[in-house]
């Protein structure tokens, strides 16, 4: 009997082994490769199995388990855990001189111009693992550099934190991290936190260390942090490696993971590409990133070089303009939008952000304003993304003194005086009057926008007067203006009123897509009037376009399809779009090069900085044989162009399996004005 026991023992050490091994495997092909190899039901029948074993048989429970992850027992508090080797921190530069200042710092130090690597600073926790013999034992924040807190636990339950390392690590080593949440993950928690009445986070970094230090591990595990590595601390039982190049390739082979967009270096007129490459993509990345850093390559070099403080020689933070700051929300006004749409937005105490100085940002609606609860006279947060408009994140609650007051949507529309009308369904308020003046300023000035009609000299300002002036009523009247007519405004003269009416003149030949966004009907924009143009391709057949075969259109919802559907009933769109017709404005799409070209029935989209031509000329380059662009990834692309600093776009095709093909094959096609041959039989065949 005893036999049998053993065997079945060994048997089970022997499966909970195995189990265990390729648990970590598929973590590490899901969570680091992203590239995984089973189905979340198998994996979860593996995991199952694992911890029933593991139930049974309470001897082999392990530190190291998979099973593990799951979050312990809820803390009162954190240990203080002393590093080995102190987590450095680093100088600062802010401009491309005062990059360039260390570089010949560093070089007449050394002698001579070394290599360097260059890697995103991620906006997250920093953080140390300690493996003993391949095994996590400590995980710990970085603390003041000498003494963090050990959060073990929490680290854990953090998917990419192996708990084994793999392919003989030294016996004892520190590897310094970055904990972070993505973007998508912040914007979810908030959203979560605003519903059951909870503070929200300022951003992901805060959102990141505030999950990390919870007392209860299992809250820490709901929250989608991830991890990259960069560095090493103290090293036992083993040999460094020679360069930070090799660095990263031993923490990729330990099945830790390290950024992708980590480049080696020659220059320092690379190191600025870089830095600016990675500032112009900032805003597309799956998480945010404050700037970069830099190292010395060379590890001997970079120890020849020593310290300034606690501050490495060999290594600098090129810093970006941060891009939120503090100030006072002085009053909310609103505007009114083309489609009726009232949209609150912030007036604040001017202050300055991502290097411009804002002074109004966007509340989006009412609904997001008490969800926040925003109020005038708070101390607000403001975020401000690279060419998107400044939004209001958050108040501060703690700095109220009781002068802040509640806001509250106006019953009436402060342009026509008509009763706002909000629909149960939607969180946007609206002014139903189609001849509200300030609906009517705002239809004008998109119609004649840069993506819309495309009308150069006819801005904001000029719309305002020629309405005040009683000059034009609606977007028709434009074409029947006069360079006479023009001249009666203030500061019109005789030769600016001749170029804008060659502007006008150019506009009535623009593609029909823009003739259709430049309408200006609800839920159409650039993207969705390409949609619609293509399967309706004159105002005919659009206009006759019933629910159902709008909602056939693929990309096109019920709600757009309602809309369009019923912008075409009104009369008096019929009739702004007949002037527009019998005033010359092109309402037909040019098919031609739908139907033929060596490109067509090929989709492409790009991404990333293509060397020798801009991401316009080549798309327009593609259409014009034929090629159809994507409005963004998905499985209808047959090729990802990638070009430098690509995104997230990048990702998402690998993910998808979608070709990607580079700035090379590109100009290729475009020279050659043809597919590789067995490319254009089989556009998804062929390797990247």
């Amino acid at each position: 009997m005893s036999t049998n026991i053993q065997t079945h023992q060994e048997d089970a050490a022997a499966r909970v082994d195995e189990l265990r091994h390729e648990i970590e495997q598929h973590n590490y092909r899901y969570h680091v490769l992203d590239a995984p190899t089973i189905s979340d039901a198998e994996y979860d029948q593996l995991m199952r199995e694992l911890i029933d074993l593991e139930r049974e048989h309470p001897e082999l429970q392990s530190s190291d388990s998979p099973t593990q992850r799951v979050g312990g027992q809820v803390s009162e508090g954190f240990a203080p855990h002393r590093h080995l080797e102190p987590m450095l921190s680093l100088g600062n530069a802010f401009t491309h001189e005062e990059l360039r200042a260390w570089y010949r710092r560093v070089s007449e130090l050394l002698g001579r111009e070394p290599p360097l690597v260059a890697e995103p600073k991620i906006d997250g926790l920093a953080i140390s693992l300690t493996y003993e013999h391949a095994l996590l034992t400590t995980g710990s924040t970085r603390g003041d550099g000498i003494q963090g807190e050990n959060v073990t636990p929490n680290l854990k339950t953090v998917n990419e934190v192996r708990l084994r390392l793999e392919d003989s690590p030294p016996d004892l080593v520190e590897i310094r991290g970055e904990i972070y949440m993505p973007v998508m993950a912040f914007e979810a928690l908030n959203e979560r936190r605003a519903a059951e009445g909870q503070p929200l986070f300022a951003n992901p970094r805060n959102s990141a260390a505030g999950s990390l230090r919870q007392l209860d591990p299992s809250v820490t595990r709901g929250r989608q942090l991830r991890l990259f590595t960069y560095a090493l601390g103290r090293i036992q039982g083993g040999q460094a490696p020679p360069t930070q190049t090799a660095l990263l390739e031993s923490l990729q082979s330990w099945g830790l993971p390290v950024n992708p967009l980590i480049e080696g270096l020659d220059s320092i007129d690379g190191a600025e590409r870089y830095c600016d490459s990675m500032f112009a993509q900032r805003e597309d990345l799956p998480y945010e990133i404050d700037g970069v850093v830099l190292k010395v390559d060379d590890l001997a070099a970079q120890s020849q070089l020593g310290f300034v403080g606690r501050a490495p020689r060999w290594a600098i933070a090129y810093k970006f303009a941060p891009l939120q700051a503090t100030t006072t929300l002085r009053e909310i006004r609103i505007n009114i939008g083309r489609t009726g749409a009232v949209n609150p937005y912030a007036v604040l105490a001017p202050v300055r952000v991502g290097g411009v100085t804002v002074s109004q940002a966007t509340l989006h609606n009412e609904q997001d304003i008490n969800r926040k609860d925003i109020r005038v006279g708070d101390r607000v947060i403001v975020h401000r993304a690279g060419d998107v408009i400044p939004q209001v994140v958050k108040p501060l609650p703690e700095d109220r003194d009781g002068t802040q007051v509640p806001y509250h949507l106006p019953e009436h529309c402060p342009s026509c005086g008509t009763t706002i009308v909000r629909d149960p369904d939607e969180a946007i308020a609206y002014c139903p009057n189609p001849n509200c003046p300030a609906r009517n300023y705002e239809q004008i000035a998109h119609f004649v926008s840069r993506g819309a009609m495309d009308i150069r000299g006819l801005g904001g300002r000029l719309v305002a007067a020629l309405l005040s002036h009683g000059l034009i009523h609606d977007p028709a009247d434009i074409y029947e203006l006069s360079a006479e007519k023009l001249m009666e405004l203030p500061g019109i003269k005789e030769k600016s009123a001749a170029n804008l009416m060659d502007s006008i003149e150019r506009s009535k030949a623009r593609p029909f897509k823009n003739v259709v966004f430049a309408l200006g009907i609800r839920f159409v924009g650039d993207q969705n009037a390409e949609l619609l143009v293509s399967a309706f391709p004159d105002v005919e057949r659009l206009k006759a376009a019933t629910v159902d075969e709008l909602e056939a259109v693929e990309g096109i919802g019920n709600k757009m399809a309602e809309s369009v559907a019923e912008w075409f009933r009104e009369p008096r769109n019929l009739d702004l779009v007949d002037r527009l017709e019998r005033a010359g404005v092109n309402m037909a799409a040019d098919v031609r090069d739908e139907q033929a070209g060596p490109l067509a029935g090929t989709t492409f989209l790009l991404t990333g900085t293509l060397e020798g031509i801009t991401r316009g000329e080549a798309e327009r380059a593609l259409q014009q044989m034929g090629g159809k662009i994507a409005p963004g990834i998905s499985r209808s692309v047959d090729f990802l162009i990638v070009g430098d600093g690509a995104g997230s776009k990048l990702a998402r095709a690998q993910k998808l399996g979608t070709p990607t093909r580079d700035a090379e094959w590109l100009r290729r096609v475009l020279e050659e004005r043809a597919l590789p041959e067995d490319e254009a039989r089989d556009p998804a065949g062929g390797g990247g």
